[in-house]
């Protein structure tokens, strides 16, 4: 492997390890979206809540601004009392009654599920390339970006199906929440499917050996039949 190949490979692997800590910050932490129902008398106590892959967070607090136009409770981070659980199919030994007034299960679990399977398919993929590195095996180039373009691919996957939760969420009656908004877990996972599935493909393209200029090229340097 030439030192111009072996550069542009560190330089890529550069911004994929960035992508793959976007990717871990945001399966590891519950701000993906926040909601808030509707408040209909200010002085009162309002509850929000923030949520991610495994666990949720609800808060309450009091609004006190008469001046204010919007009919939700606003920010979450606004400062008042935090109660956060995992969710009981991840901790059978939690309450499941917030659970149960927000989100779906099946959405929930598959959400997770896939992004369970974009950390494993963005590991595989790192193991690669370290291994790569090392002389002769260069080949392995071409399966580590494989890998990176599905963790990316599964990253985004997982991303619409908490899209389609939070929508669901909204949209039934059996929920307080009326307005949400998505938070900085959300614009990471986001954030790391591009980086991942845009560097999965330039890593594939850098590993292929460069192509004739000539079209005889190839032929001409062929070996012989004996």
């Amino acid at each position: 492997m030439d030192e111009g190949k072996t550069l542009k490979i560190r330089l890529t692997f550069s911004v994929i390890l960035v992508g793959i800590s976007l990717m871990f910050a945001a399966v590891v932490t519950d701000h993906w979206a926040v909601l808030s129902h509707r408040v209909e008398h200010y002085n009162s106590t309002c509850e929000a809540a923030h949520f991610g892959l495994w666990r949720l967070c609800t808060k309450q607090f009091y609004i006190q601004d008469k001046a204010t136009k919007e009919r939700s409770c606003g920010l979450i981070t606004l400062t008042g009392d935090r109660n956060c659980s995992y969710f009981k199919h991840f901790s059978p030994g939690q309450s499941t009654e917030i659970f149960e007034r927000t989100t779906q299960k099946e959405y929930s679990i598959s959400a997770a599920a896939i992004a369970i399977f974009s950390v494993g398919f963005a590991i595989i993929g790192t193991i690669c390339i370290l291994l790569s590195f090392r002389k002769k095996m260069d080949y392995l180039l071409k399966p580590a970006s494989m890998f990176y373009t599905f963790a990316g691919l599964c990253m985004i996957i997982s991303v619409e199906v908490m899209r389609q939760s939070v929508k669901r969420m909204i949209d039934s009656k059996e929920t307080i929440w009326i307005e949400y908004y998505y938070s900085w877990s959300f614009a990471c996972a986001c954030a790391s499917f591009v980086l991942l599935f845009i560097c999965g493909i330039a890593l594939l393209l850098i590993s292929l050996p460069p192509f004739p200029q000539n079209p005889w090229e190839s032929c001409m340097d062929a070996e012989p039949e004996h």
